[in-house]
């Protein structure tokens, strides 16, 4: 029996996979039948991670230890071995000898194999060569591994299967780990900037029976015991203005929602949102603390205000620039959409540009397409574009002194909208009307359109103060302040089309 697969070839013939898987299932068969069933230990006293010890080493030199982890690498030499340990934080190398654990016990050290999981109990010393080490004195087998390892050299180079098997990719790529760990960090700091200004954490339904808040495709399921349809929600504005509406000045959820839509480097059907609403300010006090939001985040888990992604550097530290959609359009366009004075001029103009559009758009649609063909891919540096189109702004109230935009924004950042925020509509006739649009546009054939949600407008006639909301996709903003190019490096179980 093979007692080391350190040094196997992990590109060989199935046959000689399996032969492999074989002598490994006979190895825990062989442990069950001399009564050292690995699975049968329920517990580990873990005193310290690996990290610990190396960052501590002065303080820590001579003391008992024990850790417990990942074998994923050994060499047997005689009497003595070492072996590599990994755990939640790193590895760290244990000198493993028969003279310290004894003969049996070294023997069946020996017969471990790599990718099982282990608890060593020693003393922490330095190796000659400089290398922080535990000196064992007693190695316990805690789950057995029954499956190889990918080649550990090289870790898995195969993303889709990285993003299959998340599990193996933390194992086989422990850098993978950092993303995550910043993410925690990144989500807890959003918590902590809003929970001392005063905002309250609340969560809201996931199913709703009316799809509202966002232009998205909702996923559809199916209530038994109600029978009535149901969707997975796609937003949380809804829901979260009726607590406006019901005296909670500053509230946000920070939650999964659901999308059915194209799966992509930016996007994934479930994702993870922020939206807050504040009573009592508007679209600019908005701006400011998505801002400050921002900024006060990344410095508290980067350190440092000027990142970089994908070799561009982001100046986050600078005020973020403040432009209008038809100022931007003009800037990289040069067509001013105030000076377009109806809807067959603005499709001329479209058709002058091979711009696509559907009988149903209006001159707003038509701004907005212009600006995701030409201004957009600009927007690198953290800029905010303003006065949105009130035909793709349904739930946000009209300019007063120009009511065919609203006191809407988006935060642009490497060309990707990072935010989206106004000041929201508290005028009840003015959201019906808006509905009513919607839904005829739902009757045209677009299936994004808002359905009309009764109770919302029936919580908005009792009043709704001025109110200012937001909502930031918290995969892109980690996705940013990782420098991850795609959405699946940043979320664990990414949506993946099933194996056939």
């Amino acid at each position: 029996m093979s007692e080391d697969l350190d040094n196997q070839e992990f590109n060989i013939e199935t046959e000689e996979l399996n032969k492999l898987l074989v002598i490994k299932r006979q190895k825990l068969d062989d442990l069950k039948n001399e009564g050292k069933d690995p699975f049968k230990i329920v517990k580990y006293d873990v005193s310290n991670h690996s990290n610990d010890i190396k960052e501590n080493f002065d303080k820590m030199v001579g003391l008992d230890v024990s850790v417990a982890g990942r074998m994923m690498s050994r060499r047997i030499m005689g009497k003595a071995s070492f072996c590599d340990i990994q755990d939640r934080n790193g590895r760290i190398q244990t000198y493993v000898s028969k003279n310290d654990i004894g003969e049996e016990e070294y023997v069946n050290f020996k017969r471990l194999d790599i990718g099982d999981i282990i608890g060593i109990e020693g003393k922490v010393f330095m190796t000659k060569t400089g290398e922080i080490s535990i000196h064992a004195t007693s190695v316990t087998l805690l789950s057995k591994c029954i499956q190889l390892l990918p080649e550990k050299f090289h870790g898995i180079k195969d993303t889709d299967l990285r993003y299959r098997q998340r599990y193996l990719d933390l194992i086989m790529n422990p850098e993978v780990k950092d993303a995550f760990f910043k993410r925690t960090a990144i989500m807890k700091s959003i918590r902590k900037f809003l929970d001392a200004l005063g905002y309250l954490e609340v969560e809201t339904p996931v199913l709703q029976t009316i799809a509202g808040g966002a232009a998205a495709r909702p996923f559809k399921t199916h209530h038994n015991t109600l029978d009535i349809d149901m969707f997975l929600r796609i937003s949380l504005e809804l829901p979260l203005k009726r607590l406006i509406v019901g005296g909670f000045e500053r509230v946000y959820e920070m939650s999964r929602v659901f999308r059915n839509e194209g799966i992509s480097v930016r996007h994934n059907p479930e994702f993870t949102l922020l939206e807050l609403y504040e009573a009592y300010t508007d679209y600019h006090g908005m701006m400011v603390l998505t801002e400050n939001l921002i900024r006060t985040v990344t410095k508290e888990v980067l350190n440092n205000l000027l990142i970089t992604c994908d070799d561009v550097e982001i100046d986050l530290e600078k005020p973020f620039e403040r432009i209008t959609m038809v100022d931007a359009v003009i800037k990289y366009v040069n067509i001013d959409f105030d000076k377009i004075l109806d809807l067959e001029e603005a499709r001329k103009i479209a058709d002058d540009h091979n711009i696509k559009y559907e009988k149903r758009h209006g001159k707003g649609d038509i701004l907005n397409m212009f600006f995701e063909k030409y201004v957009e891919e600009h927007l690198i540096q953290p800029t905010f574009i303003l006065d949105y189109p009130v035909e793709i702004s349904p739930l946000t109230k009209r300019k007063p002194d120009n009511p065919n935009y609203t006191e809407r924004f988006e935060l642009f950042i490497m060309a990707r909208e990072f935010a989206n925020a106004y000041s929201e509509l508290n005028d009840p006739i003015d959201q019906r009307q808006r509905f009513e649009y919607q839904e005829a546009l739902r009757a045209a054939g677009d299936e994004e359109a808002n359905m009309i949600d009764e109770d919302f407008l029936t919580s908005l006639e009792y009043g709704m103060p001025p109110t200012g909301g937001m909502g930031i996709g918290i995969d892109r903003l980690v996705m940013l302040l990782t420098n991850s190019y795609s959405i699946r490096d940043v979320i664990l179980f990414p949506t993946m089309r099933p194996k056939e």
